[in-house]
């Protein structure tokens, strides 16, 4: 990626939805601001937000404070106060798709039905932005809005640091290569 970046974690704000699936977006997005020693600690864009260098490059990190379907008003405000190119907005986001622990970088594509993408494509007008899919696999029954707003489970919380340091390794590589060549390394690992 080329120029300043926005690395955008999706997530919904509040306590109670911390350790929910739908929330790790944002643990990625916190674990690479912890060990980039840049806390997201100003408040703009209706999100909370740092801005510094990742990987020789000038970037901004955000998490939106709204909830998951209102992220693309964030994301639009931030990517215009920064002149961020679209193709330099990394989003990273849980993916229904993908079994737990699977990690995919993905260039532009649809929503898939995750309405924080959803709201993201509205907003910018385009869905030519990066995505970092953090797999959470798919419910073996109940609804879908009740597994992405559950926990985690003790055996996947197990997993959890792990996973979350790939995604951040992920959103290293995508920047200091750019995502076509992350993806050539990202996306063939198991």
């Amino acid at each position: 990626m080329e120029d300043r970046c926005l690395v955008v974690g999706l997530g919904n704000p509040g306590p109670r939805y911390a350790g929910n699936r739908h929330n790790v977006g944002f643990m990625v997005v916190d674990r690479l601001a912890d060990g980039a020693g840049l806390p997201l600690s100003r408040t703009r864009f209706s999100g909370r937000y740092a801005a510094g260098n990742l990987e020789g490059k000038p970037a901004a990190l955000l998490e939106p404070d709204t909830f998951m379907n209102l992220s693309g008003k964030s994301v639009s405000a931030a990517r215009s106060f920064f002149n961020v190119e679209v193709g330099n907005i990394l989003v990273i986001h849980d993916e229904l798709d993908l079994p737990f622990g699977t990690i995919r970088l993905k260039v532009g594509g649809g929503h898939a039905g995750h309405n924080g993408l959803r709201s993201i494509v509205a907003q910018l007008g385009t869905a030519d932005f990066v995505r970092l899919r953090v797999g959470i696999g798919r419910p073996q029954h109940g609804a879908v809005s009740d597994f992405v707003l559950a926990d985690f489970s003790r055996e996947e919380r197990e997993w959890l640091p792990d996973l979350l340091d790939r995604g951040v390794d992920a959103v290293r590589l995508a920047l200091r290569d750019g995502p076509r060549m992350a993806m050539n390394v990202i996306n063939v690992a198991r």
